[in-house]
């Protein structure tokens, strides 16, 4: 992310944390001693390069630029696997096994920010030369928020997993081989660093929108405060509420954008509705995200592309009349291979994934939305609804249904809980279609397994429906079995073969 860019701190930094990270020789060795860390920190410019290199695993990790739409969308009933690759295959058919490469490597690149961000953690509050107090405290709420994050999408993924809240310095396995908390931990310790971080936070830094949009804000902790609340496994609507709220009324003028459409276009990036993005710049601070996604017309390649939307989510779309949305979302071209789920034939016209619209050869600039406005408000209305009060939730979601041409929502839904949860989840899905949301939303309403169990695909190379035979269990990903194989203290989650 474009913050500063310090190559040899970073590297400093990045070796300072390997002990954390998930490899397969370096777990158990001894780790880079303390006295070399506290020397690669003793100054403003050298703790600012640290923190980049945390932000930086936005942009550097496969989890980020790609995984998270995999392991959300295509999981999910609003996109198939798509490409050629096995592992893919697994997660979009809820069939993923302990060994799944795409799984580890998720796991791996997580706690290496993890471990990033607690080396900030340790040594920021100690640097006291070419740095003021001020900015030395919005650099550890920073460090703090993007802990929390990172912690966050662990624990939607894989549910309660380990938590090291420092920098390992020690190889001794007694201290290294740490056990899983529990899901409710984990949340617990989230929402802890997420309440120190909004203390420490500005509202923003300044008039630079590319600035106040890369990094951590007050605005970017309520909102994942309020995600929290809602996601863990008793949710507080309350405080999902007041988060919300916290967020909506920001010193920071959070507001929706004009115009839907605007928001993928790639020419309206860190605009009012983002709280949070990832900076991509193209050329050597590219993403090669959309690249994976894009049709021949855009992209140039005539290999088979992944996450195609599905059936069901295309006629989603169309049964609301939503055009605006969907067609920013998804484009029908002409495909040159056989798809087995929308055209049994060569040529055959295919939806592809369209939020993302400029391959750029690799290196495209197109921003991840990591948080925005329309997720908190449709958010703080689940909330509402959740708290008997579905004709205040449908105030909110009628803000987002208006910006797209849609009418209000009607009288007999606004006074039902029952249909205000449907017409939540459904305005949800059709909004923040391939920003990695929907998985998270079937699981928090408790109705994955039955959705997804649910869904009538048909394979047209036999003509057969596809039976998702999805599990309770497998609202998580299993731990991977490399991780289990050097810590004996990881228990697997229940269901997995182990």
């Amino acid at each position: 992310m474009k913050i500063i860019n310090n190559k040899t701190t970073i590297l400093a930094l990045i070796l300072a944390g390997l002990t954390l990270v998930s490899c397969d020789d370096k777990l158990d060795t001894a780790p880079i001693s303390d006295g070399i860390a506290q020397n690669s920190y003793q100054t403003g410019d050298q703790i600012e390069a640290a923190l980049t290199g945390v932000y930086e695993s936005f942009q550097g990790n496969d989890y980020y630029v790609w995984d998270h739409v995999l392991f959300s969308d295509v999981r999910s009933d609003n996109s198939y696997a798509g490409g050629d690759n096995p592992q893919i295959f697994q997660i979009d058919a809820i069939n993923i096994d302990v060994n799944n490469d795409r799984v580890y490597n998720a796991w791996s690149a997580i706690y290496n920010a993890i471990a990033k961000a607690n080396v900030v953690l340790e040594y920021a509050p100690k640097v006291e030369r070419l740095i003021t107090p001020e900015r030395r405290e919005q650099v550890v709420g920073e460090a703090y928020f993007l802990r929390a994050y990172h912690y966050y999408t662990l624990v939607r993924l894989f549910g309660g997993v380990p938590l090291v809240l420092e920098s390992v310095k020690s190889g001794d396995p007694s201290v290294v081989r740490v056990a899983r908390s529990t899901e409710e931990e984990t949340y617990a310790q989230i929402i802890a660093d997420l309440k120190i971080a909004a203390d420490k936070l500005p509202n923003s830094y300044g008039n630079d929108s590319s600035v106040n949009k890369a990094r951590a804000t007050k605005g970017a902790a309520y909102a994942l405060l309020a995600k929290a609340y809602a996601q863990q496994p008793a949710p507080n609507w309350g405080e999902v509420t007041n988060y919300a709220n916290l967020v909506i009324n920001s010193p920071a003028g959070y507001t929706l954008q004009g115009s839907f459409a605007e928001l993928f276009d790639g020419s309206h990036y860190n605009n009012n509705e983002s709280i949070l993005e990832v900076q991509y710049l193209g050329g050597n601070e590219g993403t090669w995200g959309p690249q994976m996604q894009l049709p021949q017309s855009v992209s140039g390649d005539t290999w088979r592309k992944f996450n195609t939307p599905s059936h069901d989510l295309v006629n989603a779309f169309d049964a609301e009349g939503d055009n605006v949305r969907k067609n920013a979302t998804i484009l029908f071209e002409n495909a040159p291979w056989v798809d087995e789920y929308w055209g049994n034939s060569v040529g055959s016209s295919i939806p592809f994934s369209y939020k993302w619209k400029n391959a750029g050869g690799w290196a495209s600039s197109d921003h991840i939305y990591l948080l925005r406005l329309a997720d908190i408000i449709l958010l703080k209305a689940e909330a509402l609804n959740n708290s008997g009060q579905p004709g205040a939730a449908a105030d909110e979601v009628d803000k987002i249904r208006l910006r797209v041409n849609l009418g209000v929502i009607p009288a007999n839904v606004r006074a039902s809980q029952d249909l205000m949860k449907a017409a939540i989840l459904k305005e949800r899905r059709l909004e923040l279609a391939f920003e990695a949301h929907r998985w998270d939303d079937l699981v928090r309403n408790n109705i994955a397994v039955e959705t997804m169990n649910a869904v009538q695909d048909v394979d047209l190379r036999s003509g057969n429906t596809v039976n998702y035979g999805m599990k309770d269990f497998e609202v998580f990903l299993p731990i991977p079995q490399r991780e289990r194989n050097r810590n004996p203290n990881l228990d697997q989650t229940t269901g997995y073969n182990n």
